[in-house]
């Protein structure tokens, strides 16, 4: 048996700003399609104004989350990347007030390993995969990437 990579995109569409998005089944049914029985995936978020995120479905923990990041990178608040006087680079048609979706996406990693053991995910009792929309509603897309023993 030989080690294998696979890869796929997986689109979604959020609904609200700071809406936590579990993607965890969509994540598991990937690994299925693809019978992957054995190895990693690894799930990469594809933009800079969300985040993805492993942890409890727990409204108040999300709401104790929303709170921290609100105060660390206010949407009200002043943002160089917002003056678009001054800001040159990576600019688009209809660019909207969004530095704070930026700054506070630095608080989470680009992308997120788990394991898969005998064709399931891995994951600990309460463990889900989100994206949080740190932005305006709007498509997002995950990288999915998958790696070990697959079912031939």
């Amino acid at each position: 048996m030989n080690i294998k990579f696979k890869r796929e995109q997986a689109d979604f569409k959020t609904k609200v700003y700071m809406q936590f998005l579990d993607v965890t089944d969509k994540i598991i049914e990937i690994i299925h399609k693809h019978k992957i029985l054995d190895g990693f995936v690894s799930i990469q978020n594809l933009h800079t104004s969300s985040a993805i995120w492993c942890n409890e479905n727990k409204p108040l923990l999300h709401k104790d989350l929303k709170d921290k990041l609100e105060k660390f990178a206010p949407v009200e608040g002043q943002y160089n990347h917002d003056n678009f006087d001054i800001r040159t680079v990576n600019m688009c048609d209809g660019e909207c007030d969004n530095g704070h979706s930026h700054c506070k996406s630095i608080m989470f990693p680009t992308s997120i390993k788990l394991h898969i053991e005998n064709g399931q995910l891995i994951l600990g009792t309460w463990q889900r995969v989100f994206i949080i929309e740190l932005d305006r509603p709007r498509p997002r897309s995950l990288s999915i990437a998958m790696m070990g023993f697959f079912k031939e």
